[in-house]
């Protein structure tokens, strides 16, 4: 394995889309190119304990086909700084088991997107994949998103905050009235902290406001509510640090039973949703949407790489909704067949955002440490 870059590929985590990362993280695991890189697979389990899953490394090591990842009994591992090196250290025995080059986050939602695990790497000295602490944390985060993108003159739709306070949120779940007079019905509501549409429901009446209300407070202490969007759903994927660019845009088109593209029609079923790729834009409102997307991208200081979701308009018009810096992995996730459709493989995509990370973190070290 000499000279082969060591990847701490980390998933699973403590977060409603932990399932999610699973099957995220084994695409990125099989995409990884034998011959250059040496992953060390790190999975989180619910309890937020990091555990070495050395059976599966071997297995792709072996070349042989991976069974789909958990998070089990495996030996418990920590991170531990090192001076500027830092190691993976087993916590039953104590043993050393080598040094990192760089950390690959698969893991969705909070304790993996939101900074968290970002954080953790700055201070480990190590390079990781995707934005840094502050556009994780805003980007996660939909209410400070959305007023960062408002500030910008970034089109959003038109939304609401509620907290739950010293009650819980049971007062916020009776504040129908002001919400649908300020929005208009229907509405969604949604944790400001979550993402895979977990947490997510479509209210029209105060009852269905009420359980909506309370199934978001479930998830998250804060909750956006947000008027609906007659228009289509675009997604446009990014890729870069300095000079990001934009793929070409797909669309969602929501299928089935579905009332809105819900965490059942994204993973569970099917025949849930009908991904088109490209998307049928023209040309100006293609490029218009590639543009939006990479603004959105720099006015939210993401690098790496991030998948922004807008809806079109029938008179043309785009809107933001929200971007997401650590893009579902999965073989039927957009980020990765957006950029197959713009000719750039799975493999080199993972290829280029560990790179990316590396030049990224190259380029911190020449900063000055002293006054």
């Amino acid at each position: 394995m000499a000279g082969k870059i060591r990847v701490g590929v980390i998933f699973g985590g403590r977060s409603a889309e932990h399932e999610v990362s699973l099957q995220s993280a084994k695409n990125v695991l099989e995409a990884l190119d034998r011959g250059k890189y040496q992953p060390v697979l790190i999975g989180i389990d619910r309890e937020g304990r990091w555990r070495l899953d050395e059976e599966t490394t071997l297995l792709y090591e072996q070349a042989r086909p991976l069974p789909n990842l958990s998070v089990g009994s495996q030996r418990e591992v920590a991170l531990v700084a090192r001076g500027e090196q830092s190691r993976l250290v087993d916590l039953a025995g104590g043993s050393e088991l080598g040094k990192l080059d760089v950390v690959f986050p698969v893991l969705h939602g909070p304790y993996g997107e939101d900074g968290s695990v970002q954080g953790l790497c700055r201070l480990a000295n190590l390079p990781c994949v995707g934005a840094g602490i502050l556009g994780s944390a805003v980007g996660m985060d939909k209410d400070v998103m959305k007023r960062l993108l408002r500030d910008a003159g970034i089109p959003i739709a038109r939304f609401l905050i509620l907290s739950s306070g010293r009650d819980g949120g049971a007062a916020a779940a009776t504040d129908f009235p002001r919400v649908s007079a300020a929005l208009g019905t229907p509405v969604f509501v949604k944790p400001a902290n979550l993402g895979s549409s977990v947490g997510i429901a479509k209210a029209g009446t105060a009852e269905e406001f009420a359980r909506a209300v309370r199934g978001a407070f479930a998830y998250d202490s804060k909750v956006i509510v947000e008027e609906t969007i007659v228009g289509r759903e675009v997604e446009c994927a990014v890729l870069g640090n300095e000079n990001p660019a934009a793929s070409i845009p797909g669309e969602i088109v929501t299928g089935g039973s579905h009332a809105f593209y819900d965490y059942e029609a994204k993973y569970l079923d099917e025949h849930g949703a009908e991904l088109r790729i490209p998307a049928p834009l023209d040309a100006p409102l293609r490029e218009k949407v590639q543009a939006l997307a990479v603004r959105t991208f720099t006015t939210l200081c993401c690098e790496g790489m991030a998948r922004v979701d807008m809806f079109v308009r029938e008179d043309g018009e785009v809107l933001v909704n929200e971007i997401n810096t650590i893009p579902g992995f999965t073989k039927i996730s957009m980020y990765p067949k957006l950029w197959e459709a713009s000719g750039i493989s799975y493999a080199e995509l993972v290829d280029r955002l560990v790179t990316l990370a590396m030049d990224r973190h190259a380029a911190e070290q020449r900063l000055s440490t002293r006054p």
